[in-house]
């Protein structure tokens, strides 16, 4: 089984040689049909590296997703946006989708901060293909913040699974014009990230990276 290639991480306070990702728990992982595919893996980022990837996540004062141009983050985190754009991680996901993910586009939005109106049941934009959500948050005790597999559009509580975010999991999904998911309002710090593999060129990709408000005034899903 192939790993995540070793590398030798200074990020100031904390230094260490290590794998980035769990590429053995990626691949054990079962690819759940019900209500459209998706899969869970917790602890995908390995715990010396959640560390480190904690100290240097990117300060982020208000809620909203950015992309990583623009803001500042140390070295651990470089090689991590380095590992997400690569065609590793693009080679297992697509494996378990069964979809070749070498034509599209990955799109990266950070995020540090969650506000009352987050959450609210939708379905990803159409140029997107897979998206894939990364949880940084040590613990989570919270109700809500817990994104579900949702059955409907209308309903919160008809769910097929709940995702914790904390401890390095990864949730990834297909995007289909059924795939509803959402989660209960939590107002507070919610690290998180989300690599999105795109198609349809850079307008689609730009509708896509869009605040949810905005779409919706230019009627876009």
């Amino acid at each position: 089984m192939a790993t995540a290639s070793a590398r030798t991480i200074d990020s100031g306070a904390a230094r260490f040689e290590g794998e980035l990702f769990d590429f053995e728990a990626l691949a054990a992982a079962p690819l759940q049909r019900d209500p459209f595919d998706f899969l869970m893996v917790p602890r995908f980022l390995r715990p010396a590296a959640l560390v480190a990837l904690n100290e240097e996540f990117p300060q982020i004062a208000k809620p909203g997703n950015f992309p990583p141009e623009g803001l500042r983050y140390g070295p651990s985190f470089a090689a991590l946006l380095e590992a997400l754009r690569g065609a590793e991680l693009a080679s297992h996901l697509g494996a378990k989708f069964g979809v070749d993910l070498g034509g599209c586009h990955p799109t990266i939005a950070i995020r540090r901060h969650s506000e009352a109106t987050d959450g609210n049941i939708h379905t990803d934009h159409k140029s997107k293909v897979i998206t894939v959500l990364f949880y940084f948050n040590q613990q989570w005790p919270h109700e809500g913040g817990r994104l579900r597999m949702l059955r409907s559009a209308t309903d919160m509580e008809d769910y097929a699974a709940e995702s914790v975010p904390e401890g390095g999991a990864l949730l990834a999904f297909r995007r289909t014009d059924h795939s509803y998911h959402g989660h209960k309002p939590y107002v507070g710090e919610r690290r998180i990230l989300q690599l999105s593999y795109t198609r349809g060129g850079d307008a689609a990709r730009l509708v896509s990276s869009l605040t949810k408000p905005i779409r919706r005034l230019l009627g876009k899903s």
